[in-house]
């Protein structure tokens, strides 16, 4: 799966979804640090990612409808979460991705959870 993490996710990561099989591009490494919401929207779609966030804004699916996105994966941890709650979220969402596609889809993603958003 092509994915695009955003800024606020660290390295760590990258690297275990890299080590999971995906390909795995950053908003750090490509130099959108600080750029809008709507310009790494915009990324991803052209690129052809998912964007994996902790942005609660790409949870809107008014603002950023996910049927016109190849996934957007919303990453929901505990305030000030360590090392540990990232990593067990980031499995979580690995073995969702190894379930399901979650192309044109939103994904929230808790630790051990997936909550997938689905219109009425």
């Amino acid at each position: 799966m092509k994915l695009k993490l955003d800024e606020n996710l660290g390295h760590t990561p990258a690297n275990l979804l890299r080590r999971a099989g995906h390909d795995v591009s950053t908003v750090y490494d490509q130099n959108l640090c600080s750029a809008s919401d709507r310009q790494i929207a915009s990324v991803c779609r052209s690129e052809g990612r998912c964007l994996v966030t902790l942005d609660l804004g790409f949870s809107n699916p008014l603002v950023y409808d996910p049927h016109s996105y190849a996934g957007i994966v919303v990453m929901r941890l505990p305030d000030n979460p360590g090392l540990q709650d990232i990593q067990e979220a980031i499995q979580t969402l690995i073995a969702g991705l190894i379930r399901e596609d979650v192309s044109r889809k939103l994904w929230i993603v808790r630790r051990r959870r997936i909550r997938e958003y689905r219109p009425d």
